[in-house]
């Protein structure tokens, strides 16, 4: 009696944990361990955008300026705040940026390629400063909550700035520093003493938001080269949100299908299987959400080719059962014997699909790099719940004594 209740309550504790996982997922009603694994574009919405460098006489294209412009971007993107970008060189001249989740995608992609040329000039025009001077920048409020940018400039910069704030005070009346942004005068105040602490502000901006931008640009510096937008798509929420729910819709149709055919056609070790595969789907979700992989339509093609890799390995296995269990063998005899002869078969098939994920992610970019990914991840977890977890089950049905005979727990 002990042996069958230890079966009922393992049974039992797994089909809570499909109540707690599978329901939520069907209807995405918001279990915290879903809303932990991030969701690409294709999924979530954003903006696609292939830049292309233009060469001029004074910035010429090269692997260098692009290489550059590409890590320039990247910390632009990081520093708005876009979780999970995708940013990446496409051929020689062209740079690949996918933002998930933005809600201003123009104003995004603007942000991206402004040139971010940063001058200071005196009254009689000369360029006292430039974006070359600058140690940082970070968006504040001043004097009556109005947003401003305060610079930090470099020593050879604050030296600079020094000697041209003298210069303006000297004179009666005071004398102005302009601060202009890609040649656009941002503000003109009038200089009232010498700054010698290296320390200015831009002022005269609309909002936080704006200052926040513009400290982005002025702490990535200026592009190298000049990018021009090749290619824009902007993929919407709700065509993102529409894309997941058909996802979910066709992969619990296919696990249904799974489960009912192993079920049918193997019995009792067919619904061991089935359980197995539960806990691997778990398992699959839990490392979604932990590492976490941004989940977009061509990984979840990968989990669901990893499913039915997973259902082959027991395929085999089982197909070992059944001719240890026609060879007069009973059914704890046939289970050892089985997972024994049908593991080395089981780990060459995966092997080889493991090696191939392996290649695609090595040599792939982007979503192919998230299909081997995903596929990769789930051919090492169904290798081990076919081996471990089904055979555990298995055995847990034989030694409750539930099943006597190889006809009821095979029919054949």
């Amino acid at each position: 009696m002990s042996r069958i209740l230890r079966m009922l309550v393992t049974m039992i504790l797994v089909a809570v944990a499909v109540v707690v996982v599978f329901v939520p997922v069907a209807s995405w009603s918001g279990l915290p361990v879903i809303k932990n694994i991030p969701l690409g574009l294709d999924l979530r919405g954003g903006v696609y955008v292939v830049l292309q460098a233009v060469g001029t006489p004074e910035a010429p294209v090269t692997a260098d300026s692009v290489k550059r412009a590409d890590a320039i971007i990247a910390n632009r993107v990081n520093q708005l705040g876009v979780s999970e970008p995708i940013i990446q060189t496409q051929g020689s001249n062209r740079i690949v940026v996918e933002l998930a989740g933005v809600k201003n995608p123009d104003q995004v992609v603007t942000t991206l390629i402004k040139p971010a040329f940063l001058e200071f000039k005196n009254a009689a025009g000369q360029v006292i400063l430039t974006g070359g001077d600058l140690q940082n920048a970070q968006e504040s409020t001043g004097p009556g909550g109005q947003p401003e940018v305060d610079l930090t400039l470099t020593a050879a910069g604050t030296q600079k700035f020094a000697a041209a704030t003298k210069a303006a005070v000297a004179v009666t009346p005071h004398q102005s520093i302009a601060i202009l942004l890609d040649g656009k005068q941002l503000t003109n105040p009038q200089v009232r003493t010498e700054i010698n602490n290296g320390h200015a502000a831009i002022t005269g901006i609309g909002s936080l938001k704006e200052a926040h931008n513009l400290a982005v640009l002025l702490r990535s510096g200026a592009l190298p080269v000049k990018l021009s937008v090749l290619e824009k798509m902007t993929v919407g929420p709700t065509l993102g949100a529409d894309s997941l729910r058909r996802s979910i819709r066709a992969g619990i149709v296919g696990l249904i299908a799974v489960f009912l055919f192993m079920l049918l056609y193997y019995r009792m070790p067919g619904l061991v299987a089935d359980f197995a595969l539960i806990i691997y789907t778990l398992i699959m979700v839990a490392i979604f959400a932990a590492v976490p992989v941004t989940l977009t339509l061509p990984d979840i093609a990968g989990f669901l080719l990893s499913v039915g890799i997973a259902v082959d390995a027991n395929v085999i296995i089982f197909e070992r059962f059944r001719e240890e269990l026609r060879s007069g063998r009973t059914v704890r005899a046939a289970i050892d014997a089985g997972f024994k002869r049908g593991f080395t078969a089981v780990f060459d098939s995966n092997a080889t699909t493991l090696i191939v994920a392996a290649v695609l992610y090595y040599f792939g970019t982007g979503e192919v790099k998230g299909f081997a990914l995903t596929l990769g991840l789930g051919i090492l977890v169904s290798l081990f719940t076919a081996v471990v977890i089904t055979r555990w089950l298995l055995h847990l049905v034989a030694e409750a004594g539930l099943v006597k005979n190889s006809k009821l727990f095979f029919g054949i």
